[in-house]
């Protein structure tokens, strides 16, 4: 197969992706000649330093780069980074926080991440958690010990390499905690790996990660989450308030997984206890030594397999991406384009979630006589998924199903709800207020002060306030739509929204009166004089 990058091309194409259209040719004088991967920070390409060694380069969202804080605080953290040398962590080599586009480049680990290997080849033996859990905090002594937190510790950030354990995007998060605060959308975290003090939006500090390394080491050993999985909501309500599940986890690890998944910070183990715990366990032989059979065999052989693959590192691109000529000062020598599949190879799940703009909703469609069969499945669809496509531009339209014959563009407001074309602006944003001097502004899906806005849902010591000029009901589900919604304040509109009546995993409606948009508003945690934390999403009316 002469057109094959490598003896293993369909390794090569699930580890290299070609550049797209929308792709860069070159960012900060470095060629970039495939992607590596996407995530909720950015996108993460592979180009090479001067000399030739590969290097791992991330381009931060729009989103981010456009924020002035996120930008002072990305050179802050890109600075603390620099001078992190552990062993256990992949090295921060250049970084360019003045771009037009912030980017960081880092060591290019070419093993597989913890994520993709419990995928591929499910939970690890007890041994290998231990040396990984001892890696990892190792690690995690060298980002605290220059004053980082990493905040995103998650199977998808460490690395496997034949020597052991590498931690990656190490305190790079914090960048954009500002973001999280103004823009609309982003919560910084996997809610699977985050701590409470995260899921309750109150500082970070070192015990959090060691919390995110309990967590990730519960996964790797079960091979699933200890808070399991579902709606990202269900999963923060159980990190906050139950306990881990680690029925599958084998018993003479869950001691010391239930100390670093203990609710207060301040009775986790420091990264210390933990390596001495992991050395002094039984499975270890009281060493924790990475050597040549740290890992089963068929990861030790995938690893093997990538590691092959740097001399024939692909240079293919998108053509209409890169110019014929690499700009003055690229590094990297050129190489011809070689043949890849252009199908996009699948990315990991983004630890953040963006809004769509408005512009992007669809146009809105003339409404029909009568319903069709195609309106009826959307409908299906989104009830059947809710709000687990959150932050993908989601367009929901309702037809008249009950007896609504005419196309006069004048509806009533009874059957308003049954005859709008909802776009989500944005879903599942997680917003806690400290307390009722915070507003939870829909507009925006940001914290707003109290009262400064005219479209927020505050509180008080007894419940939720509804904004002026509109309408809410509280849903007998957890995940209503926005029909539902609308045809539940038709129904039976709420008086109040006392705390009484919306326990953690409840919903309510509001709908304005003037625009018919309509938010939903699940709520996660509710504390008479402290803080409250809710899920919401918003829906702009088309009609």
């Amino acid at each position: 197969m002469p057109n094959d990058p490598t003896p293993d091309s369909s390794l090569a194409r699930a580890v290299f992706q070609p550049l797209r259209p929308d792709d860069p040719g070159e960012v900060g004088g470095y060629r970039l000649h495939a992607r590596l991967g996407a995530g909720g920070m950015g996108r993460v390409y592979l180009s090479y330093t001067p000399g030739g060694r590969p290097v791992a380069l991330k381009t931060v969202r729009p989103e981010f780069a456009q924020d002035p804080e996120f930008r002072r605080r990305f050179a802050h953290e890109v600075a603390n980074a620099r001078r992190i040398h552990g062993l256990y962590t992949a090295q921060v080599i250049d970084s360019g926080a003045d771009a037009e586009v912030p980017w960081l480049a880092t060591a290019y680990v070419p093993g597989p991440s913890l994520q993709q290997v419990v995928r591929e080849h499910g939970a690890l033996p007890v041994r290998t958690v231990l040396l990984l859990m001892g890696g990892v905090a190792e690690a995690l002594q060298a980002i605290h010990g220059v004053g980082v937190v990493h905040r995103d510790l998650k199977p998808a950030n460490v690395l496997l390499a034949a020597d052991g354990p590498l931690v990656i995007d190490f305190g790079i998060a914090r960048a954009a905690d500002a973001v999280a605060l103004t823009g609309t959308g982003f919560r910084i975290g996997s809610p699977a790996f985050m701590a409470p003090e995260q899921a309750l939006g109150r500082p970070a500090g070192p015990a959090t990660d060691v919390f995110a390394l309990g967590a990730l080491a519960a996964y790797v050993a079960s091979g699933t989450p200890p808070f399991g999985e579902g709606p990202e909501t269900a999963v923060l309500y159980r990190v906050v308030n139950e306990q881990p599940g680690l029925d599958r986890v084998p018993g003479d690890l869950r001691a010391l997984l239930l100390r670093c998944l203990a609710k207060r910070p301040e009775d986790r183990p420091a990264p210390a206890e933990i390596i001495e715990a992991a050395r002094t366990h039984p499975a270890v032989g009281g060493q924790l030594r990475f050597a040549d059979d740290w890992l089963p065999l068929g990861v030790s052989t995938d690893i093997t397999r990538r590691c092959d693959l740097r001399p024939h590192l692909p240079t293919a691109v998108s053509p209409a991406s890169v110019p014929a000529q690499a700009p003055p000062g690229s590094f990297g020598a050129p190489h011809p384009p070689t043949r890849m599949s252009t199908a996009p190879a699948p990315t990991p799940p983004a630890t953040v979630a963006a809004p769509a703009p408005p512009e992007q909703a669809k146009p809105r469609r003339r409404r029909r006589k009568r319903a069709s069969w195609r309106a009826v499945l959307v409908v299906a669809l989104v009830m059947a998924l809710g709000g687990a496509v959150g932050g993908v531009l989601l367009v929901v339209e309702a037809d008249q199903i009950l007896g609504d014959t005419g196309t006069s563009d004048d509806t009533s407001p009874d059957t308003a709800a049954s005859t709008a074309t909802y776009a989500a602006a944005y879903t599942e944003t997680v917003l806690t207020a400290p307390d009722d001097s915070y507003d939870f502004d829909i507009t925006s899906g940001t914290l707003t002060p109290a009262r400064s806005t005219p479209w927020a849902v505050g509180h008080n010591a007894d419940g939720f306030l509804s904004p002026s000029d509109s309408d809410a009901s509280i849903t007998p589900s957890g995940r209503p739509t926005p029909a539902e919604c609308g045809a539940a304040i038709d129904r039976q509109p709420a008086t109040s929204l006392a705390f009484g009546d919306l326990p953690a995993g409840r919903a309510f409606c509001v709908r304005s009166r003037s625009t018919h948009d309509i938010a939903i508003v699940r709520v996660i945690t509710v504390a008479d004089s402290g803080p409250v934390t809710i899920s919401m999403d918003y829906y702009r009316n088309g009609n």
